[in-house]
């Protein structure tokens, strides 16, 4: 078959300023997917399968985005809104079909600034790994030859569902027939629509015009354009992409997992490449959106979301997720939960350590295991290395504080802050009643409760004499068996004694 293929590495003849527009089609109502949430708002490598249509679309730098909406408009529109707020909305009527999305989109763009001439790009809001390169392609492919439409097109072992490409000796393009309205010799075609196409804008406005509903579906098919297009004289094209993963589109969460897995695929690549080690690709999810310096190293297990930034030489994981958190150079984040939260250069964080929004920890600083943070300021070389809470606090330069401390900061009605000094250390088991604010180089005793402020160099304690009450287990625990266990047990043997019969 003699067509051209789509180099996703060449830079591709095209006129200097993209193509007249790009239309994104996402009225779809997307019923396979089986969700309250509109199919393109699916996410996918931190997007939803919309946004990564736009950036595509975006990338071939059009002079007008237009995207259709009309299932779950309201929440579709706010959302494209949110990402693209110049791109025009347009809503499609109660008649279906591609041809009428089309139809509707193009009408708005003649309405605002007359008949528009030159390319316009067709597309789809639910083909999320689809490359700007290769609409770049398609684009320079299409004004090179002078066509009046060009398909991209895929070769597919399994071509169920999709368009089949019919082609002439010469390798144009003569008709795309859908599935439902394909013949056995048809649909034992490989060659399939990917439904994205670049039209001479003339001809598209022509073909629209005389598109009916008389087919399968009931529907006005976009693809109806080409026939029109070549009667009339003009020259349809196919270009076929090597990679189709870039015109899959996902319908269920089977297909959205499949994808999903490609593009997390496609992400590890390109990271490693660029010299980040991933020990463990299989078990490593990274966002499009996040950014890795080279010698980072990532360990099995981990999953790096949305504004996560790593700087060079930090070691992430086992096992942890970070979600718009930066780590600093040569930081190590080992089994840590943590979101908008910001780590020092050489801090270290984990096991077992949860960063909550607003955590700053200072260069060469520890939050350590079993620990949970929220709106935490800790200075350079401070530690809370293990077992305690701190919330709506800061914390000083080369601070210890001491295992099981906690900053009581909500008294039922309201958050209260504490500040907490320079090189202070704390006592084990610790409980800071705020507001409270402790100077520079003060300490506290074990179980200190806190509730007044400590000058610098001061020293806090909560002292109670220990009182022993002899047999009360005996007395007012009757039947146990701890009563049972004090009654036949003896004296407690001092640390370092022997004990009778044998050597300690």
């Amino acid at each position: 078959m003699n067509h051209q293929s789509a180099d996703p590495t060449a830079r591709p003849h095209r006129s200097a300023d993209g193509p007249s527009a790009v239309i994104v089609l996402a009225a779809g109502a997307g019923t396979r997917m089986r969700s309250r949430t509109p199919k393109i708002l699916h996410p996918l490598g931190g997007q939803s399968m919309v946004a990564h249509a736009l950036a595509a679309a975006r990338g071939v730098a059009p002079r007008d985005l237009v995207v259709v909406v009309r299932h779950e408009r309201d929440l579709v529109a706010d959302h494209v809104a949110g990402l693209d707020d110049s791109a025009l909305l347009v809503d499609q009527d109660d008649v279906p079909g591609t041809g009428r999305a089309v139809q509707v989109a193009l009408d708005a763009l003649d309405q605002r600034a007359g008949a528009i001439e030159g390319t316009v790009v067709v597309s789809y809001a639910d083909v999320p790994l689809l490359e700007a390169t290769t609409l770049e392609a398609l684009v320079g492919a299409h004004e090179q030859q002078g066509n009046a439409v060009t398909v991209l097109t895929a070769e597919l072992e399994d071509p169920t569902g999709y368009g089949r490409i019919l082609r002439a000796a010469d390798g144009t393009v003569t008709a795309i027939v859908e599935h439902k309205d394909a013949d056995e010799d048809q649909r034992a075609i490989s060659e399939v629509n990917s439904g994205i196409y670049a039209f001479d804008a003339g001809a598209l406005r022509s073909g629209l015009e005389r598109i009916d509903a008389n087919n399968a579906q009931g529907e006005l098919y976009l693809t109806d354009v080409l026939g029109f297009a070549r009667a009339d004289g003009g020259r349809v094209a196919g270009l076929l992409v090597e990679d189709h993963w870039q015109v899959e589109g996902a319908n269920d969460r089977v297909q959205l997992a499949g994808l999903g897995a490609e593009l997390n695929r496609r992400t590890l690549e390109r990271w490693m490449r660029g010299g980040v080690s991933i020990v463990d690709p299989a078990s490593t999810w990274i966002d499009v959106s996040v950014e890795l310096d080279e010698d980072v190293t990532i360990l099995p297990g981990t999953q790096l979301h949305g504004a996560t930034r790593i700087a060079r030489n930090a070691v992430v994981g086992p096992d942890t997720t970070l979600t718009d958190v930066v780590v600093a150079e040569g930081a190590h984040v080992e089994r840590t939960h943590g979101s908008g939260a910001r780590i020092g250069a050489g801090a270290s964080v984990g096991p077992f350590t949860f960063l909550r929004p607003g955590t700053v920890l200072g260069e060469d600083g520890k939050i350590g295991a079993f620990y949970e943070t929220k709106n935490v300021v800790v200075g350079r070389g401070s530690k809370l290395s293990h077992l305690g809470y701190a919330g709506d606090t800061e914390i000083g330069e080369y601070t210890n504080i001491g295992c099981g401390n906690i900053t009581a900061n909500y008294d039922g009605v309201g958050k209260h802050r504490t500040s907490i000094g320079s090189h202070v250390r704390t006592g084990s088991n610790t409980v800071f009643v705020a507001p409270v604010t402790i100077g520079d180089g003060a300490y506290t005793g074990a179980g200190a409760v806190v509730r007044k402020d400590l000058p610098a160099g001061a020293l806090g304690l909560s002292v109670l004499s220990q009182r022993i009450i002899e047999d009360w287990t005996v007395s007012n625990r009757p039947g146990t068996a701890s009563a049972d266990a004090a009654r036949s047990g003896t004296a407690p043997v001092p640390f370092g004694e022997p004990h009778e019969g044998g050597q300690s």
